[in-house]
């Protein structure tokens, strides 16, 4: 008999002795598991990605909707920015069309096309999200006086950026200024 067959010789204490182990570690698995998807981190960890994933949305289509169509009329565009593209290679019906006139047409067409239209739209919109972003750390911090921005200054020390609240020179106590040395 091979190690890998199995003892169908076991008594029924055996048996039942591994069953609940068995069950006992499923249990505990499954514990553990419910305990870290309820955990208070995960939750707040959910919470903010959905407050995120909405608030994304709005700046989006602030750029978008707002933002944008007003800049394609000043600048001379002729649509709006995201549409913008140029055929790298032409597809089977793009001589039968005269050419395409929007970005979808071209795409159906099987042609090659570069979108620096929507590039350009998705740069501005990563522009605008961190700008409201930072503007909103402002306004929290103007509010509560709790500084989630922290201002950074470089370390005579190690050149790196360090809070400027930190004094480097506490944890060096003894070495000198490498520029007065």
């Amino acid at each position: 008999m091979t190690t890998r067959e199995w003892d169908w010789e076991l008594d029924a204490q055996e048996r039942r002795a591994l069953l609940e182990e068995g069950e006992q570690k499923a249990k505990k698995l499954f514990a553990g598991f419910i305990q870290f998807v309820f955990s208070d981190n995960i939750l707040e960890f959910a919470f903010g990605l959905i407050i995120a994933e909405g608030f994304t949305q709005l700046v989006n289509s602030f750029i978008n909707d707002i933002l944008l169509p007003p800049i394609s009329v000043i600048l001379p565009l002729n649509r709006n920015l995201d549409e913008k593209f140029a055929v790298l290679k032409a597809g089977p019906s793009y001589g039968e069309t005269g050419g395409y006139t929007t970005l979808a047409q071209a795409i159906d067409d099987g042609a090659v096309v570069m979108a620096y239209g929507n590039f350009i739209n998705k740069i501005v919109n990563f522009m605008g999200i961190g700008l409201a972003l930072y503007a909103l750390a402002i306004l929290y911090q103007t509010i509560s006086r709790d500084s989630i921005i922290d201002q950074t200054v470089e370390c005579k020390y190690c050149t790196k950026n360090i809070s400027e609240e930190v004094d480097a020179s506490t944890a060096r106590a003894g070495k000198t200024d490498a520029k007065s040395a």
